[in-house]
């Protein structure tokens, strides 16, 4: 097993956002490539530990997973959990929205935020995770970056995070049982891995821009709008486009059921 050096943890200032944050870690939600992936990790862990130190003690089953594992099981993992007979998506739009017509909207609509940023989404939507959290450090419009973080990556990741609770995991297998021939198994221990790696990112959005549930009209810092008035065409979301989401079994299975027939 590899040896992980990590720092003290310390004090995350209060006055400052760094979204610098977002940067670092969304290079974890990205399909490990090579044996560097444990070492993105441990610097994620080193800039938590020293700057919020709550998202770096919940991150630790994630860090010590990566460290003592190798390239083919890092890969497996990230697979079983986002991509083959997944546990969840890293597809905001599709978590909150499914293939409702919503999500069309709002792909459009981010992909003028990331094209007016200069984000490259490279081969992924626009949703996809690791690509949002890279636009927010890059976006001048501060009004949308707290738009987009309280609206729609925060809710995200909170319903991504909900994904790996066992009776929910439980019923996709049981879902990808009907419909596959075969089905993979992993370690019961290691499942949940990736859960450890949102709840810190959900602990630093959190922190950065105010979010209180409940409250997502007047976040902190930022002056209240009617957010009702703004059609999906012209903004990135509105109060009548908040999700009511089913479960990602429920999506699932629905597109099963479509290829199947």
């Amino acid at each position: 097993m590899d040896t992980i050096s990590v720092i003290k943890p310390g004090t995350r200032p209060s006055t400052v956002q760094e979204l610098s944050d977002y940067e670092m870690i969304s290079g974890l939600f990205i399909y490990p490539q090579n044996n560097s992936y444990a070492k993105q990790g441990e610097a994620a862990y080193n800039h938590f530990a020293a700057t919020l130190p709550e998202a770096a003690e919940i991150m630790k089953p994630f860090l010590e997973f990566v460290a003592g594992s190798s390239l083919q099981e890092m890969q497996e993992l990230f697979l079983r959990s986002f991509d083959v007979q997944a546990i969840t998506t890293l597809d905001i739009g599709f978590t909150l929205f499914g293939e409702d017509y919503k999500r069309g909207q709002l792909l459009v609509n981010l992909n003028r935020e990331h094209r007016e940023a200069g984000n490259d989404c490279h081969t992924e939507l626009s949703d996809h995770l690791p690509n949002v959290l890279r636009l927010l450090p890059k976006m001048k419009d501060e009004t949308m970056r707290n738009e987009i973080a309280l609206r729609l990556l925060i809710p995200a990741v909170e319903k991504m995070i909900s994904e790996f609770e066992g009776k929910k995991i439980e019923k996709k297998d049981e879902i990808y049982k009907k419909n596959l021939k075969t089905i993979i198994e992993y370690s019961p221990v290691y499942r949940t891995v990736y859960q450890s790696l949102l709840q810190s990112l959900f602990i630093a959005l959190k922190k950065d821009f105010g979010y209180v549930p409940g409250h997502l009209d007047t976040p902190a810092g930022v002056e209240e709008q009617d957010l009702s008035t703004l059609s999906c065409s012209d903004k990135i979301a509105c109060n009548s486009c908040n999700p009511v989401v089913r479960d990602y079994s429920g999506n699932i299975e629905i597109e099963m059921n479509i290829e199947k027939y």
